[in-house]
């Protein structure tokens, strides 16, 4: 049997992945993104709740920076985004929006006669 393709393992691919997608959206399957996000409001809300809230955000955000750093990250621009979403959570509001796409479609009811 020949080897397919790029084109063809490519477009097999794009069917793969969409059908991943479909499922974890189908089975209401947190990503990778999704937890980390929500981890690190988490974590920010945390911080800032404690008496000594500006030194667990300054050790929160050196922990995080260094090893985007590490990455190849710019540090300044890091502690940027860092500090934009401590500002972001710090009203205690929960910041997400409903992912609406997740809940259940409602039954409709018909009218009984």
């Amino acid at each position: 049997m020949a080897r397919k393709s790029k084109k063809q393992r490519n477009a097999d691919q794009v069917v793969r992945q969409q059908r991943v997608r479909d499922e974890a959206k189908a089975r209401r399957r947190p990503s990778r993104d999704d937890m980390a996000r929500m981890l690190l409001w988490q974590m920010i809300v945390a911080a800032q709740r404690r008496k000594d809230a500006r030194l667990a955000l300054n050790k929160l955000s050196e922990a995080l920076v260094v090893d985007l750093e590490r990455q190849g990250f710019d540090l300044r621009e890091s502690e940027d985004v860092f500090e934009n979403l401590a500002d972001r959570y710090s009203d205690g509001l929960f910041p997400f929006r409903p992912k609406w796409h997740l809940n259940p479609q409602p039954t409709v009811s018909l009218p009984q006669c």
